[in-house]
């Protein structure tokens, strides 16, 4: 007869899955996202599932300084690989950041180290508890993003996402009619930042007034604005990289007849699901948009392109840590080649606008300046401060270059956006 699996103590299953969670990122380099499935499979209840994700996205935002701490009480520095260096991480995130009591947080990890160091884990939180030791109030940027960072946006940009970093970012509604802005705002208690914008504290969403009549969607304030840039329209237009669909859902809603095309069948099962709560429309392909091709050119192309994301580090920290210079280059030779490609879908007279959600200029300055040499046929269409939420302005070119805490209170993600229109 085969032995029965040995039930763990109650916690130790949610710490396990944030271990398995943090070793997808930080050794195989995949999106903590994309771990979350198979990190907690065989984990029934939703509030585990949930506390595990949580564990190892804290880890994640505060990883310099944690292990600076983990140094600070070891003779021998251990190996960024090891598994006790990833349960010391865990059981400080714990007890320093998340409020679990000491005799909690080192119980729930030890058994995380069977058959290793757990002499030297419960030696090293023991030390640094009984010393006192705290995180810095502000985390620390990983060195290499650090670097970029500062040479890109200075100690003010560091400082920046620095703080974006250390507070829960608010949460961003996108109305499907602009009418109702009053109403959500005081129906949620929220603030409006732009006609069609809420901004309120984070919420269980789907408990949320409106939600269930697709009244609004989530989307980051910053994230709102390329298909802003577009205006009303009653012609055709292109979305693409569409997927989940938050900018086709602005599009459809402003009148567009809108195309929306992605290479992901997962991701646009979920715009599917977002139109059909919403009542919107939208003509969906899945197709590679280095392979397709639409019947004739538009009046409009959105191109939100691919991109490291490193935008989104708030409420993904786990991008600062797997995001290499190697391919924050291979996807900007990737948002060329899209738009380029983009390009010649719009009618003359047409508009096309390109984003990327980054915070780093090869996917975004670089883009434009390397889009007006290859494209003399398109215009740059400034971006006016008025199509703008207070804080964020067009930079000296027009385009708009949005920095972590730019709009406040709450701050934002980090974008670029681009605004052309190809000549007649």
């Amino acid at each position: 007869m085969p032995r029965p699996e040995p039930v763990e103590a109650p916690g130790v299953p949610a710490r396990r899955a944030a271990l398995r969670m943090l070793d997808a990122v930080l050794r195989q380099g995949l999106p903590l996202e994309a771990a979350i499935g198979r990190a907690t499979a065989g984990i029934d209840r939703a509030d585990d599932r949930a506390l595990a994700h949580a564990i190892a996205a804290e880890v994640l935002r505060r990883l310099p300084d944690l292990d600076a701490l983990i140094d600070s009480a070891t003779k021998t520095r251990l190996p960024d690989d090891s598994k006790a260096r990833f349960a010391l991480r865990i059981a400080l995130v714990q007890a320093l950041s998340l409020g679990t009591p000491s005799h909690a947080a080192i119980a729930t990890v030890l058994p995380l180290v069977d058959g290793g160091p757990r002499k030297l884990v419960h030696g090293v939180f023991g030390t640094l508890s009984r010393n006192g030791d705290q995180l810095p109030e502000l985390p620390t940027l990983p060195d290499p993003v650090a670097l970029r960072w500062h040479a890109a946006w200075g100690d003010d940009g560091i400082h920046a996402a620095e703080e974006a970093m250390a507070a829960p970012p608010p949460l961003d509604l996108t109305l499907a009619d602009w009418d109702e802005t009053a109403r959500f705002v005081e129906e949620l208690g929220g603030v409006s930042l732009l006609p069609g914008q809420i901004r309120i504290d984070s919420a269980h969403v789907p408990e949320l007034p409106g939600f269930e009549e697709g009244r609004w969607w989530v989307q980051d304030i910053a994230a709102s604005l390329p298909a802003r840039l577009l205006g009303k329209g009653a012609g055709s237009a292109l979305d693409l990289c569409a997927a989940p669909g938050g900018k086709t859902m602005q599009l459809a809603s402003a009148g567009w007849r809108v195309t929306s095309v992605d290479a992901s069948e997962s991701r646009l099962a979920r715009l599917h699901d977002n139109l059909a709560r919403t009542g919107l429309s939208a003509e969906i392909v899945q197709a590679d948009v280095l392979e397709w091709a639409p019947p004739a050119p538009v009046d409009a192309v959105l191109l939100d392109a691919p991109c490291s994301a490193t935008g989104i580090f708030r409420r993904h920290p786990d991008v600062l840590h797997r995001v290499r210079p190697s391919q924050i280059t291979d996807l900007a030779a990737l948002q060329t080649s899209l738009l380029t490609r983009a390009a010649e879908w719009v009618r003359p007279g047409g508009t096309l606008v390109f984003a990327t959600c980054s915070l780093e200029p090869a996917e975004g300055e670089k883009q434009r300046e390397r889009f007006a040499a290859a494209r003399p046929d398109f215009a740059l269409v400034p971006i006016g401060a008025d199509e703008l939420p207070a804080g964020i302005v067009p930079d000296a070119k027009g385009c708009v270059r949005t920095l972590p805490g730019m709009v406040k209170p709450g701050g934002n993600d980090g974008f670029f956006i681009a605004r052309w229109q190809r000549r007649g």
